[in-house]
Order: C-alpha cells, then structure tokens, then sequence
C-alpha cells in the first residue's frame, strides 16, 4: 500500500487537482475541505490508513493552517507537514512547528519531489 496523505485544502478546485496529482503518483489521498473536521478526525483516529504526511493550505475558514498545525503538533510532534500558501509572509506563523513550506503555484513536479522527500525522511 502507497503512503497515505491527508490533504487539507477549502478550495475543491486546488484540493482536487492535488488529489489527482499525488494520486496519479500511486499515493493513497484523503481529501478533507474543512480544517477543524479533519483535525477531529486525526484526533479520533478515524482515518481508513495510518497518515503520513499532512498537506495543508494556510488561509482556511473555521481554522487557519498554522492552527491546525499547533493542534496536530500536539499529538504528532514529528508528522511531516507541507504547508502550501500563496503568501509568502504565511510561513512566520510556523516558526518552531516543524514544517515545510511551498509558495503557490506549486507546480506538479515540486509537490510530488517535496512530498517524495518529506515521506523519505520518515
């Protein structure tokens, strides 16, 4: 079984194009569009697959990225976590929470290296 990937994103267009992407890359994608449901299903162990790696966006309703990501840090201290984000400024509200951070557009051959490399160090 391929690596399973939590991807957290409330735009269904870019949530969707990435689930193809890493799809078509043979990894197992869980999509999720609202940030709070998701970190309630990681806390209850919900997932149908052990999560890997976390794929989030940062500007989200409900929960922002960064958010999510102290949450999450809380019980997974050392999850790989790709931050995406058309915000170049975004990546200070992660300072000291162990994460990579992409700018947008993240073209397909980045995700995939980055993500290849993030399950890699794992």
């Amino acid at each position: 079984m391929s690596a399973a990937v939590l991807l957290i994103d409330d735009n269904a267009i870019q949530a969707a194009t990435r689930q193809t992407i890493l799809k078509r890359a043979d990894y197992f994608v869980i999509a999720a569009l609202n940030p709070v449901r998701a970190l309630e299903q990681f806390q209850r162990n919900e997932f149908p697959e052990e999560i890997r790696l976390v794929i989030t966006d940062h500007i989200m309703p409900g929960m922002s990225g960064a958010e999510f990501v102290r949450e999450l840090r809380k019980s997974h201290p050392d999850l790989p976590v790709l931050v995406i984000s058309g915000l170049e400024e975004a990546e200070d509200a992660y300072e000291g929470l162990n994460i990579t951070f992409r700018l947008k557009p993240l073209v397909p051959d980045l995700l995939l290296a980055t993500v290849h490399d993030l399950l890699k160090k794992n």
